[in-house]
């Protein structure tokens, strides 16, 4: 039967740190420290093994599990530290656990700087950054772990890349920046001290420099968010919104529709990264009620909030449809009308006088006889006045025309 063994590296894991870049002549402290992998390796004392030349230990401690060493250098370079760890008491062991890292010292001044904007008396840091129109510091920090430098006096010389230089005594100056753009600020720090020589013992005094730079960006602050649209809106119809930003871009847009207008913190919103200052927000409600879009734009140094109330309506008659059917109403009443007109025009074509004509000698000669028989020798006064019918006849028109129509009679 065979047993397979984990082998050592699997079982501890060894984590190695240093706390530089130092100055030459500082001291810099290393720290190693064993994990177990596996739970059922039996916890025992360890013994951790150094190898650090050509730098000069200053001091070393060592407990179960741990082991710190301090350490210096007089000449500047990259210096590898490693270490390996074997069991207490077997020191030709094979080693449980190995590990290197790497120290840098160089033979200047250690340190870097920061930029920070204040505003309402609070002090923020954006990286690089920082808003037109506002207090900016710069500030210098220095790295001195071992307190190389607890009793030197330093001075400060600023270059802020627009031809203005400021020399100060403490490590950060503040400037009201206006101008929008990017620059690059220079930092010249001088560190003097007195010190006893190690041959003569006579006090000389100690000289360190350090040089440092660092990008300013300078960005106009979000200072309006403009929402432009509808306030009201129906259920399932497409609402557009247009945001009118005035910040420097790019800009990261948080924006979220809920019944109730809240402040935006986090992600818990709809993130989006814009390269301009407009956007288009395109939103559709299937509920009616009232809604509220809080919208938050941030450009790295400012960040502004704000609110746009909606009330959705439950949905109706389309304004589309409703145009339509006005539309359709009015074409309709259009034709009705011109199909009257055209109608009654045709009726009065059509219309057609008849009259009945008769003008054979026959109906002359019974014309005559009615008319001898209605009158006699006594009432011939009679038959003078009266108007016979055929003069009667004669003088209604069954048509109106321009001539006068003509009768001849054959006798």
């Amino acid at each position: 039967m065979q047993v397979n063994e984990l082998k050592p590296k699997e079982l501890y894991s060894l984590e190695i740190t240093n706390n530089g870049p130092i100055t030459t002549g500082a001291q810099a402290t290393v720290q190693a420290r064993l994990r177990m992998k596996n739970e059922n390796v039996t916890s025992n004392w360890y013994h951790f093994n150094w190898v650090y030349a050509p730098l000069i230990l200053i001091e070393k401690s060592e407990q179960q599990f741990n082991s710190i060493i301090n350490v210096t250098g007089e000449f500047p370079g990259t210096f590898p530290v490693s270490v390996w760890v074997t069991h207490k008491h077997c020191w030709l062991c094979r080693p449980i656990a190995r590990n290197v890292t790497v120290l840098q010292i160089t033979e200047f001044i250690t340190g870097n700087l920061t930029i920070a904007q204040i505003e309402d008396s609070t002090v923020t840091t954006h990286g690089s950054s920082s808003s037109t129109g506002t207090v900016t510091r710069i500030s210098f920090s220095l790295h001195d772990p071992s307190h190389y430098f607890k009793s030197a006096s330093f001075v400060y010389n600023w270059d802020f890349g627009d031809g203005v230089y400021q020399i100060t005594k403490e490590p950060f100056v503040y400037c009201n920046c206006s101008s929008m753009g990017n620059r690059t600020v220079h930092l010249k720090v001088v560190a003097e001290w007195e010190q006893v020589g190690s041959i003569i013992h006579e006090r000389e005094i100690m000289q360190k420099t350090g040089d440092f730079t660092t990008a300013l960006e300078l960005l106009d602050a979000v200072k309006s968010i403009d929402i432009v649209g509808s306030r009201e809106t129906h259920v399932m119809e497409n609402l557009n919104l247009s945001l009118h930003i005035n910040g420097t871009p790019p800009l990261a847009l948080c924006w979220l529709i809920k019944s109730e207008c809240i402040p935006l913190e986090g992600d818990k919103c709809h993130l989006v990264e814009i390269s301009g200052s407009c956007y288009n927000l395109s939103h559709t409600f299937r509920d009616a009620g009232q809604y509220c879009l809080s919208v938050r734009v941030e450009n790295g140094v400012t960040m502004l909030q704000t609110y746009h109330g909606i009330k959705v309506q439950p949905a109706g008659i389309h304004p589309a449809f409703f145009v339509l059917l006005c539309t359709a109403l009015v074409s309709a009443m259009l034709v009705l009308v011109l199909y009257t007109t055209f109608r009654s025009h045709k009726q009065q074509k059509d219309l057609v006088e008849v009259a009945d004509f008769d003008f054979s000698p026959l109906a002359d000669e019974h014309r005559s006889n009615n008319s001898k028989s209605g009158c006699g020798p006594v009432c011939c006064r009679s038959c003078f006045l009266q108007p016979s019918k055929e003069a009667a006849w004669e003088s209604h028109e069954l048509l109106h025309s321009f001539y006068k129509p003509v009768k001849m009679y054959t006798l």
